[in-house]
């Protein structure tokens, strides 16, 4: 009788787990089309106010539903090709708005109505690419875990899913070299030779980040709370005069370069400086979260557990860490495959 209440409650639970994803994909629906809404007045609304000579030019084209759904089907090549469009996109834009803004407060101003539009519809074109991306990791056997990570969109998780193979990342640290962030064990970039690590696959964990360091005051933000505690540690660390030897490989290294660095002061009293701790922590925190990435894709990928990395000391203590429970999503094999790593 016990067996069968165990099982009865155990079924119960599924599927309670299985209604309360329906309603999240269903929330997730709605506000997507509201979104969708808000945008076609938006973008109705800046149609009927431009200027005539500006109304012959047709607005950027919207992702049909059907788009979107074959959007499920990208490769992991065409997804990382859109993230990379997207990001150089978005530093397009806001090249333009700087120059449109130049051009707006000259003494002599400019007719920019152009540049406006330019402006306007290139970030129609960005929401589009990350509504396709979108797309290409609900599919993904973790897109649902990273959507429980707060701090990460649509645009970073699909970057991520398409630059990373699990299966030949037996470790978290395969995925730190790969990234460019093993620290002391990080293979340097020799003079004629290719860069060890790849390069946009780096700059996805410059961003992610400082999506962390924005979001570190919320407290629904784990990793922004990692990256705070981490740099609380640091700073008490150099102000005690635990980077001693470091600053002073810094001022060895500018000996040999004959010039000194901007932070040569702060090494001379045997020191980092405030932007070099900053930088650590925000490397501290987006370990932690590869680390938690890793574990978490390797099991759904291949059924076993991951093999235990080496210690990561956090705070001055060695002990494992675990994924904030809104980012642990079922164990389940999804429709996706694990992508192919990027080549350089």
């Amino acid at each position: 009788m016990k067996s069968s209440d165990d099982n009865r409650i155990k079924n119960l639970r599924l599927e309670l787990a299985a209604e309360r994803r329906r309603a999240d994909r269903a929330a997730r629906e709605v506000a997507r089309l509201s979104g969708e809404a808000l945008a076609l007045r938006a973008e109705i609304k800046t149609l009927k106010e431009l200027p005539p000579h500006l109304r012959g030019l047709d607005p950027v084209q919207r992702l049909s539903r059907d788009l979107r759904e074959a959007a499920v089907t990208l490769t992991d090549t065409e997804a990382r090709y859109l993230t990379d469009t997207y990001y150089m996109m978005q530093e397009n834009r806001k090249r333009a708005k700087n120059q449109e803004r130049a051009l707006g407060s000259a003494e002599t101003p400019e007719p920019h109505e152009v540049l406006t539009w330019v402006g306007e519809q290139s970030e129609v074109l960005e929401k589009q690419i990350q509504r396709a991306l979108d797309a290409y990791t609900e599919a993904h056997m973790m897109g649902e875990w990273l959507r429980g990570v707060f701090g990460i969109g649509p645009t970073l998780a699909a970057g991520l899913l398409a630059n990373i193979d699990i299966k030949r990342a037996r470790t978290s640290g395969q995925i730190w070299a790969f990234a460019g962030l093993a620290a002391d064990g990080q293979k340097p970039w020799l003079a004629n030779e290719l860069r060890p690590w790849n390069q946009s696959l780096r700059t996805l964990c410059w961003k992610i980040g400082d999506s962390f360091v924005k979001f570190s005051g919320d407290e629904r933000c784990f990793y922004g709370h990692i990256y705070r505690e981490r740099k609380e540690y640091e700073v008490r660390r150099n102000d005690s005069g635990g980077n001693k030897h470091r600053a002073k490989q810094r001022l060895e290294r500018d000996r040999k370069r004959g010039r000194e660095s901007k932070e040569a002061g702060y090494h001379k009293e045997g020191k980092l400086s405030p932007g070099h701790i900053d930088l650590q922590a925000r490397r501290y925190a987006v370990k932690f979260f590869l680390a938690h990435l890793h574990d978490e894709w390797w099991r759904r990928a291949t059924g076993t557990e991951p093999v235990e990395p080496f210690p990561m000391e956090f705070l001055g203590h060695a002990h494992k860490i675990e994924p904030p429970q809104a980012a642990q999503a079922p164990r389940r094999r999804g429709r996706g495959r694990p992508p192919k790593m990027a080549a350089e």
